[in-house]
């Protein structure tokens, strides 16, 4: 048994997925696992619907912050390992109300680590020895690069620069200390930008796919010109399956896509993809429908990983190429209109109205 934070997330929604299929390309024993997500507007049960009826996973509706839900949770269960995915993530929503990225990155995380800690201090021989935390960060933590910077590597020192990565940085600096004062058994992965299915329509390559599919502006900060390191979100599940395995402990592993590319020829790569496969009806190109809006406040110039530390140590990199990976996701996008329809929520909506009406 594995207890997974944030488990009807983004990523850890898709790492749910990948676990089982990685059980069964392997020949492994279907392993289970506990879900423990506080179902904010990002968490969506539907994401693992098919594991839940199945009985291959349990979901435990809490917040990481409530101590008492979390014992709760690892007493029964009794996990070999927990993989903290929850968090606030997005950055514009950090600028907004940081409130609430304290709360549950740098509080959460703090109450997660105090109760694990208990819970492996229960624990003896084999099954302590064996216990693993793994905490699952953000590139953002290093800051921002140049066009002629190196890129982020583990030993690259942080100098985070909004509230949502300084309280992902203030995580990983509780997690670094755990290990080091009381030996809990911990490992870190620090990624670059994630895609791919089940990603919450408020990020840039969702949004862009739905925004035109549905005729709308499709709004660009600043120049377009901002850099990212993008990596296919299934092959971020792979990476964090292998450091569970063979990572040292206290150790931080960087994992990066390889694929450092202007948000700009993001957007436009989505409008020719989506100008092959769902040609708009009035013939236009989606490209069209590009609009230069007002750059977010600290907006960080480019990201990039150095992913040589993994791929030594672990022997892990990435199947995925952009162009593969991208094919991947906007085809899922045009599938599953189903999944799309429950999290167009009114919250959602309200959401994007305030971030970009003030933009425009």
């Amino acid at each position: 048994m594995i207890l997974i934070t944030g488990g009807a997330g983004f990523i850890g929604g898709n790492f749910v997925h990948h676990w089982f299929e990685r059980c069964a390309r392997l020949g492994l024993p279907e392993e289970p696992v506990v879900v423990f997500d506080k179902l904010t507007y990002a968490g969506n049960p539907h994401t693992i619907g098919e594991h839940l009826q199945a009985g291959r996973a349990t979901l435990v509706q809490a917040d990481i912050a409530d101590r008492e839900a979390v014992r709760q949770a690892l007493a029964p269960h009794r996990p070999r390992a927990i993989l903290h995915f929850a968090a606030e993530r997005h950055v514009d929503r950090s600028i907004h109300g940081p409130g609430e990225f304290i709360h549950t990155n740098m509080v959460g995380t703090f109450s997660l680590l105090e109760e694990a800690r208990a819970y492996w201090n229960s624990l003896e021989g084999a099954d302590k020895d064996g216990f693993r935390f793994l905490h699952v960060s953000t590139d953002e933590v290093y800051g921002s690069l140049s066009d002629t910077d190196p890129a982020f590597s583990e030993t690259t020192p942080y100098a985070p620069n909004s509230p949502y990565s300084a309280s992902k940085a203030g995580s990983d600096h509780l997690v670094r200390a755990y290990h080091h004062t009381y030996g809990f058994p911990t490992l870190t992965t620090n990624c670059s930008n994630n895609y791919g299915p089940y990603h919450f329509p408020e990020k840039l390559i969702p949004l862009m796919i739905l925004n035109a599919l549905d005729g709308k502006p499709l709004p660009v900060y600043g120049d377009g010109l901002n850099i990212r390191d993008w990596l296919y979100v299934r092959d971020h599940c792979e990476a964090i399956c292998q450091v569970l395995e063979k990572g040292r402990l206290g150790e931080t592993y960087n994992v990066g896509g390889i694929n450092e590319i202007k948000n700009i020829d993001v957007v436009t790569t989505i409008c020719r993809k989506l100008d092959a496969l769902r040609p708009r009806a009035d013939g236009q190109p989606y490209e069209s429908l590009i609009t230069y809006v007002k750059d977010r406040p600290g907006h960080d110039r480019r990201y990039a990983i150095d992913p040589t530390k993994i791929q030594s140590e672990i022997g892990w990199k990435p199947a995925e190429t952009f162009e593969s990976g991208i094919n991947k996701t906007v085809q899922w996008f045009l599938d599953h209109t189903d999944w799309i329809d429950t999290v167009r929520s009114g919250a959602y909506r309200d959401w994007l109205d305030q971030n970009y009406a003030e933009r425009a």
